[in-house]
């Protein structure tokens, strides 16, 4: 038996991190990991909008093993200090251009601005990353748009092959 995806929930905000404004997108990104993968959120944390902080919670998740998957929430519009694609390109070895433009055009006809949003995904070591938005309801919406790809891909990197998660492979 496979065992369960490991998710780790990385929200980008500043007012967050300064405990200026609750978060809301991280439970709401770790609630919807859970309903839609089964998975196991492994941790929860919160960082303000700087390059250095994202960078250090994304290779500790992926380098320590602690996650298969790490979802960040934040920080992927177009203001100065977004910047967690930034900080998601500076890790990955290898960037999944399919799963951001999923999200992206899942979203597009209900708010035509979510085309300017700059979510990336990748692979780090053995850890698929994914930037999600910062708003709860436009985090877990991306989340739904690319939930049936994640058990595939994270059994790829684990070395599983496709037939351990053939679910993932419908459509």
């Amino acid at each position: 038996m496979t065992a369960p995806l490991r998710v780790a929930v990385l929200t980008v905000s500043d007012r967050s991190a300064r405990g200026e404004r609750e978060d809301r997108g991280g439970p709401a990104v770790a609630e919807a990991v859970r309903r839609l993968l089964g998975a196991e959120v492994v941790e929860t944390q919160v960082v303000p909008d700087e390059k250095d902080d994202i960078v250090w919670h994304l290779t500790r998740f992926a380098d320590n093993v602690l996650a298969d998957l790490v979802l960040t929430t934040g920080g992927t519009g177009i203001s100065d200090r977004d910047v967690t694609p930034e900080a998601t390109r500076s890790v990955i070895s290898l960037e999944l251009p399919g799963l951001p433009e999923a999200m992206r055009a899942s979203s597009r006809a209900a708010l035509p601005s979510a085309m300017l949003s700059r979510q990336v995904a990748g692979i780090r070591g053995k850890t698929l990353v994914v930037n999600l938005p910062g708003s709860p309801r436009g985090a877990v919406e991306c989340l739904e748009a690319i939930a049936a790809a994640l058990p595939h891909a994270v059994a790829m990197l684990r070395g599983e092959g496709a037939e351990a998660h053939p679910a993932s492979l419908r459509a």
